[in-house]
């Protein structure tokens, strides 16, 4: 008996593998899950690991347009809500009776890092198609992004089979173990959605308004700043100054990628700080020091000592 399962068990793993190596590449699936992530009207509750906590937040979310609309409301706790329009973001605080405006660009406010078609394969990182599992009900399939170096992170997505669509997302340390996770627990991919599945769920007409918005003018520069030793893959891909409104201080932004990891470079005048300093929230990390009358600061979803090496790397020319 043990005999007959270990052979159906094999038969059935060479005939998912022949499926898998008549079906579509890699750089396929990645294509798709791109689009599918622009397109795809969802609704369903996922739950979000991080640091070892969890949290479950039921999302409705439609692109129309371009635009990105979605509610998104956190299941424990004080029950804060995400309501999108565009880029203009309300953040409700039921238990502060309190509305927070906000200004995002995120293409995805779930998935922070997913891989573009900049990713270098074969160079920085390796991808392969691992195996067919079940995620929320639905069939996806499993790949595999792996680094070859420790100066970035590894990543392991499950893309619904039919759509493309990313029902999970791991991002891997170097010991493969999990810095952070996004997995649908239940999804509906697809439907029609009304506006009034995107209105608060609760009466905010009494609610106090804030609004964090700054006004910021942006300029793209050809920055003296360079980089003396980026590590393998990374490059600066934009640059531009910002002055926020009211100040006259500039502030050079740069962003460094290697098409799938992103680094953003901050540079301005030092002022009293000098001392080297770093950070870690989430995934996340930072690194500040002091390069002669400038204070740089490199922060991304990078291993530390990438954010190190970056912050160390710049240099005016």
């Amino acid at each position: 008996m043990k005999l007959f399962a270990s052979a159906a068990v094999l038969s059935c793993a060479l005939a998912v593998s022949s499926a898998f190596a008549d079906d579509e590449s890699p750089g396929d699936w990645l294509q798709r899950m791109a689009q599918a992530v622009q397109t795809t009207n969802y609704d369903g509750t996922v739950v979000r690991i991080q640091n070892g906590n969890s949290e479950a937040l039921k999302v409705v979310h439609t692109v129309s347009d371009g635009v990105i609309r979605e509610k998104v409301i956190v299941q424990e706790g004080s029950g804060m809500e995400i309501i999108r329009n565009g880029n203009e973001v309300h953040c409700i605080l039921p238990d502060r009776q309190s509305v927070l405006v906000e200004e995002w660009d995120d293409q995805s406010t779930l998935f922070s890092t997913l891989p573009s078609s900049d990713i270098r394969f074969g160079s920085e990182y390796d991808v392969s198609v691992v195996r067919l599992e079940r995620i929320a009900g639905r069939k996806a399939v499993m790949l595999a992004i792996r680094p070859h170096d420790n100066f970035r992170y590894g990543h392991r997505l499950w893309l619904d089979q039919e759509t493309a669509f990313p029902l999970q997302t791991k991002l891997m340390d170097g010991n493969g173990a999990a810095i952070e996770q996004v997995k649908f627990a239940d999804i509906r991919l697809g439907q029609e959605i009304g506006a009034e599945q995107l209105e608060p769920s609760i009466d905010i007409g009494d609610f106090r308004w804030y609004s964090q918005n700054r006004d910021v003018s942006k300029v793209a520069v050809e920055t003296d700043w360079v980089s003396t030793g980026l590590p393998a893959g990374f490059r600066i891909t934009r640059s531009h100054a910002e002055v926020s409104d009211g100040e006259t201080r500039q502030v050079i932004h740069m962003m460094i990628s290697d098409g799938l990891a992103n680094v953003s470079v901050f540079i301005e005048p030092a002022g009293d700080s000098r001392e080297p300093h770093s950070a870690k929230a989430g995934a996340a990390n930072s690194y500040s020091v002091t390069h002669g009358e400038f204070r740089v600061t490199a922060v991304g979803e990078v291993p530390p000592a990438t954010a190190e090496l970056i912050a160390r790397s710049m240099q005016p020319k």
